[in-house]
């Protein structure tokens, strides 16, 4: 079939409706393991240029093909969950990403978008504050009477870390702050300037502790510190440059307000400048990028923010980014190095990676000695049409290689110097049967990525899936990560998630047998099977997360388990939907966001016996909490299909559709039976028409206005 080939390389305007589909899955498995590696664990597996390529590739499907948009889609999340050593703090207000721009011409337009969502003309003025993206990790702290009260990292963008004592130990954090509104949540970015990030590694150097590969981890490993004294003893910094929540507002203006930080004694960035469009926001960059050098600490790019804060409000926020500001990234960096070999990791999933061990380089002031080389076709330098890239020159063990990176992440091979291969070069051959347990590792038409058939007796996937069984998005429990894991499995304790669940009986007290292994005592055993008991009891969506499933991100779980609100409702629809048909079927592919290729991977996971005798085995040992449902009672249009037609005058249609998304109505763009209301303005035309012979409800813009109110 034509649609059966590897979706990884194809223009997105060659894309048909399946090859869409199967690459939206793609890029959300994969941006969903590199958000988790870099906000939660400070450990990237992925280059920033690399992931934000991947995220534009994702956003230019999802716009051409909008309903294939799925529930997990990475533009729809914020960093990741908190860690699991420091408590959690909910944010008042959420703190968002920032969408990214990364030419001249994406700058102007989101000058444009800006313009239209506000009805501006191309010649009203329009203001701009331009900032350096500071390379750091997000803070928010929090102050009441004008005294500090609280400080967490950004998490997921709705909780994070509770950092408060370590927070105090940073002189560019005030204590106390005059003349500030009552309450006043301030945020910003913790970084460590190149000198002292230097000096941090020869002491640890010279103490025989572990080194930091940039600035950035060096920061983010020193504000976690559980010991704030380890953390004051490191040498970081603060720079202010938004707020949260706020009991009073602290100027019209995005400038003003941002003065009124470093009134108050907050660090802010002197780079920061008012600019008057897009010419002069992108000349900004340029004097920004020219000195990025010379700074002393580490920028990716500089931040667009619409000055006016009333615009601001009214411009509102997309699910996880704001509509004014953006993020325009510098390029990537490139240096050149020995290949010394290729590995073949297999993953949860039964993926096998190519990884490219290198000769240690150094890139833009980091040592890198990994790169991903993506799949099988990108080693042999074609795509999957057969056709070449790299001018189809293939990568060997031993090739002089052009290593690209952007930030803090494994990098990637963007080239080969052909005339320093080595004569005895040999081509690669990768693997048709899985190094960890030698299963046939079979490619699947349509799939870039050879796949190990063991399953559960693959050592490698059931040691992938228990490590992202007890991850934070999953279960949760503490004391028992991926080392632990690693431990147990190793030594037969256990092989399948239900075997945590049994741990404590199967070994008698489990406390005595544990306590003497290395790196355990009565005190952590102890505190090991509590949290095990303690998450007996684990809601429904985490459930279906940790099971792993192949397309089910953490998103879409939580849809699923507010569809079917209980266990036995999905078991039991699961099973009826087995033959990927009827009624259960239909149901299941007609949630919103749930494409067929994320459903049919849900059902083919119960209805494979082994693995469906493995999660009965697990849910055996659980209390499955029921989905809570949104509270929407005082809401009029909760649950509605709400179309909107005509010209709207008293706002634009994208403010229009956000507020009744906010008010948990569907919107769609053509009626149907399912439509519960139409609004229509000045020009309505057939679709009022069909509106009308349906016996559809129609309202013109100040009865919609009337009916939703304030709420």
């Amino acid at each position: 079939m034509a649609d059966q080939v590897d979706t990884s390389q194809i223009d997105v305007d060659a894309l048909t409706q399946a090859q869409a589909e199967a690459e939206l899955a793609r890029l959300a498995e994969r941006l969903g393991t590199a958000n988790t590696a870099y906000h939660a664990e400070d450990a990237p597996v992925m280059p920033d240029a690399e992931y934000d390529a991947l995220k534009r590739r994702n956003a230019a499907i999802e716009a051409r093909f909008t309903d294939l948009k799925r529930a997990d889609s990475p533009t729809e999340q914020v960093g990741a969950a908190p860690a699991s050593g420091f408590g959690k703090v909910t944010h008042a207000v959420s703190m968002l990403s920032l969408a990214n721009a990364f030419t001249d011409e994406d700058v102007r337009e989101f000058d444009t978008s800006v313009r239209k969502y506000l009805g501006l003309g191309a010649d009203d003025p329009l203001a701009y504050t331009a900032e350096p993206k500071i390379d750091g990790l997000s803070l928010s702290l929090r102050y009441e009477g004008g005294h500090l009260v609280q400080a967490a990292t950004r998490g997921d963008g709705s909780v994070g870390e509770n950092v408060t004592a370590n927070a105090r130990t940073i002189e560019d954090i005030p204590e106390e702050i005059a003349g500030a509104p009552e309450v006043l949540e301030v945020r910003g970015e913790v970084y460590m300037s190149h000198a002292d990030f230097a000096a941090l590694n020869t002491r640890q150097e010279e103490r025989g502790g572990k080194t930091f590969a940039n600035p950035r981890n060096a920061a983010a490993g020193s504000l976690r510190q559980l010991d704030p004294e380890i953390t004051r003893a490191r040498p970081l910094k603060f720079f202010a440059y938004a707020w949260g929540d706020v009991s009073a507002p602290l100027a019209d203006t995005q400038a003003g307000a941002i003065q009124r930080l470093a009134d108050f004694g907050f660090s802010v960035n002197p780079l920061t400048r008012r600019c008057d469009g897009p010419d002069e926001m992108t000349a900004h960059y340029a004097k920004i990028e020219s000195q990025r050098a010379t700074l002393g600490y580490d920028i990716d790019g500089v931040v667009y923010k619409v000055d006016d804060l009333a615009l601001q409000k009214r411009l509102g926020f997309r699910s996880t980014t704001p509509r004014w500001a953006t993020a325009h990234k510098f390029p990537a960096e490139l240096a050149w190095t020995r290949l010394e070999s290729i590995d073949i990791q297999v993953g949860r999933t039964g993926a096998l990676s190519p990884v490219a061990r290198l000769t240690p380089v150094t890139v833009g002031g980091v040592v890198v000695s990994n790169a991903t080389l993506h799949n099988e076709d990108y080693i042999q330098g074609r795509d999957s049409k057969g056709q070449q890239i790299r001018d189809g020159k293939d990568i060997r063990v031993g090739d002089w290689v052009q290593v690209y990176r952007a930030g803090d992440v494994i990098p990637k091979i963007a080239d080969v110097d052909l005339s320093k291969r080595p004569d005895d070069a040999t081509a690669f051959e990768f693997p048709h049967s899985c190094p960890e347990c030698g299963s046939d590792a079979v490619r699947e038409p349509g799939d870039a990525v050879r796949r190990c058939t063991g399953g559960l007796i693959c050592p490698a996937q059931a040691v992938e899936k228990l490590k992202h069984l007890v991850s934070r998005a999953a279960f949760d429990i503490d004391g028992l990560g991926a080392k632990q894991v690693e431990q147990f499995y190793a030594d037969g304790w256990i092989a399948e998630p239900a075997d945590i669940f049994t741990l404590q009986d199967r070994y008698g007290s489990g406390v005595q047998q544990l306590k003497n292994r290395e790196g355990w005592g009565d005190k952590s055993a102890k505190a090991l099977f509590a949290a095990i008991e303690d998450k007996r009891s684990i809601p429904l969506a985490r459930l279906i997360f940790g099971l792993g499933i192949r397309h089910v991100g953490e998103a879409a779980s939580g849809l699923i388990a507010r569809h079917y609100g209980s266990w036995d409702a999905l078991s039991t629809a699961m099973e009826e939907a087995r033959d990927c048909e009827g009624p259960a079927w239909d149901d299941l592919v007609g949630i919103d966001g749930m494409g067929s290729v994320m459903a049919g991977s849900l059902v083919g996971t119960f209805a494979q016996p082994a693995e469906r005798a493995s999660i009965d085995r697990l849910v055996d040992q659980l209390t499955v909490q029921e989905a809570v449902q949104a509270d929407t009672s005082t809401s009029p249009v909760a649950g509605k299909t709400v179309v909107f037609t005509g010209t709207l005058e008293k706002m634009t249609r994208a403010e229009a559709k956000a507020r009744a998304e906010r008010l948990g109505a569907k919107v769609s763009g053509s009626v149907s039976a399912k439509t519960d209301l139409l609004v229509a303005g000045p020009g309505a035309g057939s679709k009022a028409k069909k509106a009308a012979e349906l016996g559809i409800e129609t309202l013109d813009e100040d009865g919609w206005l009337a009916l939703i109110g304030t709420a």
